[in-house]
């Protein structure tokens, strides 16, 4: 049985496996000015195991502490220690160069920069990727669920919001001739889906298929 010593010990040793484990996910990919999508897809990633990505969408503004709720001073609190950690992090995946003139910006304020300062080069490979996608078909022999995954994962790795009737179209494109009665039923129904509900309604029309010998 654990003395109390040795599970303060084990526990710090888990804590330092899990940090070192997140650094090391962090440092795969180093932000050079040309890598922009690469290294923020990474970054939101490795966030997103701290519940920690929201320091990038949300903007840090000062409270007043003496009209504030002990609620909002402590939710405050908690946003100014992860807006810290993650500023660090990023920094500390940049090149040096970098490194010295964001060094100074928070996490909020360094994503919107980088935004629109790259906007262009991340238009230009969105575009490339939709095309890839639009020309796309489902290759011989793949399941449909692996077929979607690769599809939607090379989407999210844009870091841009996409319409998910759009997601679904170029999905449904995508798909084989013997999908297609599958599509036409689909288009005739009407029926407003999710991403996640049309991989289902796949999934269903995959078996059917092998059922049939497809």
């Amino acid at each position: 049985m654990l003395t109390s010593n040795n599970a303060s010990d084990s526990s710090n040793n888990n804590n330092s496996l899990n940090t070192f484990s997140l650094l090391s996910i962090y440092a795969k990919v180093t932000f050079n000015g040309s890598n922009f999508n690469d290294w923020m897809h990474n970054i939101r990633m490795a966030l997103r195991l701290e519940d920690k990505e929201y320091v990038l969408n949300k903007e840090l503004n000062e409270i007043d502490e003496s009209k504030d709720t002990p609620d909002e001073i402590a939710e405050y609190r908690a946003h100014c220690k992860d807006v810290t950690k993650v500023s660090y992090i990023m920094v500390a995946t940049m090149t040096p160069e970098l490194q010295l003139f964001y060094e100074d910006y928070w996490p909020y304020e360094t994503c919107k920069e980088l935004m629109e300062k790259y906007h262009q080069r991340s238009l230009q490979e969105r575009y490339k990727i939709v095309n890839s996608l639009i020309i796309t078909k489902m290759k011989d022999g793949e399941s449909v669920t692996t077929h979607l995954q690769r599809n939607v994962d090379r989407l999210q790795k844009l870091n841009v919001n996409f319409d998910e009737e759009l997601v679904i179209d170029i999905v449904l494109h995508s798909l084989p001739s013997f999908y297609d009665q599958f599509k036409l039923t689909y288009h005739l129904k009407k029926k407003e889906v999710t991403l996640s509900q049309l991989q289902g309604l796949l999934r269903t029309a995959e078996s059917g298929l092998k059922t049939k010998g497809i």
